[in-house]
């Protein structure tokens, strides 16, 4: 299909200033979109932001993603992610890309071009095991990453399960579920005079952590005698 025609045809989009074969054109005042064609001209780059569009992040962006060729193959991962990138001001270290049975961002207007679209945003290495199932991805795209506001902080990769008996909270079921930072250490925190409890966390490289009280910190089974901190779990989550 023609990709430049389809965004012409869009009503309000314009030329992206700085970079080739690129538009950009807001639905409304709080959104920007931003797109730029592949080299090879077969697909195209998608940026949306949501009150923080930042021009020359997301030229970076988009030539980034096009002189690295990012492809979005869902048949391999869900996310394409390209590690290497950097921008002044930010402490983004990749562009992640997701396929168009992720974003969805024409489904059901026009199909074509849903088809022909990448979406890709700034990220962080660690927000991305590389395993992610079709419906953990689009959770993690749809209501974790916040990938349409540059101004985010990093989402750590975190899946986690727990278990208190004095406060009575816990997980449902054996298999550990995603999580934020702010959970598992609420969770850990809960564990000190809480003997028989536990926590139980993986990262984003599949290492699993299980952390218990006894009167003094155990960690996968051997005593801790530091204090546990929080930067060791960030620090552990690859943070």
């Amino acid at each position: 299909m023609d990709i430049g025609q389809a965004v012409a045809e869009m009503g309000n989009s314009g030329e992206f200033p700085g970079i080739s074969s690129a538009w950009k054109w807001s639905p409304n005042p709080r959104f920007v979109f931003s797109l730029a064609l592949s080299l090879e001209g077969d697909r195209a780059y998608q940026m949306n932001t949501l009150d923080s569009f930042d021009e020359e992040l997301v030229r970076a962006v988009l030539e980034f993603s096009r002189h690295r060729r990012i492809r979005a193959e869902p048949e391999v991962r869900q996310f394409s992610v390209a590690t290497g990138f950097a921008h002044a001001g930010y402490e983004f270290d990749s562009v992640a890309a997701v396929p168009p049975s992720i974003h969805g961002y024409y489904a059901g207007r026009d199909e074509s071009l849903n088809d022909s679209v990448v979406a890709v945003f700034p990220a962080y290495h660690y927000e991305f095991s590389g395993n992610e199932t079709a419906e953990e991805a689009a959770y993690r795209f749809k209501r974790m990453l916040r990938p349409t506001v540059m101004s985010r902080g990093p989402s750590p990769y975190l899946r986690m399960r727990y278990e208190n008996r004095k406060t009575g909270g816990g997980s449902a079921g054996s298999t550990r579920g995603f999580a934020t930072p702010d959970i598992l250490l609420r969770e850990i925190g809960f564990l000190e005079g809480a003997p028989g409890s536990f926590v139980e966390f993986e990262n984003f490289c599949g290492e699993v952590w299980r952390i218990e009280w006894d009167g003094a910190w155990v960690i996968n089974g051997e005593r801790w005698g530091a204090v546990l901190s929080e930067d060791w779990v960030m620090t552990s989550l690859g943070c």
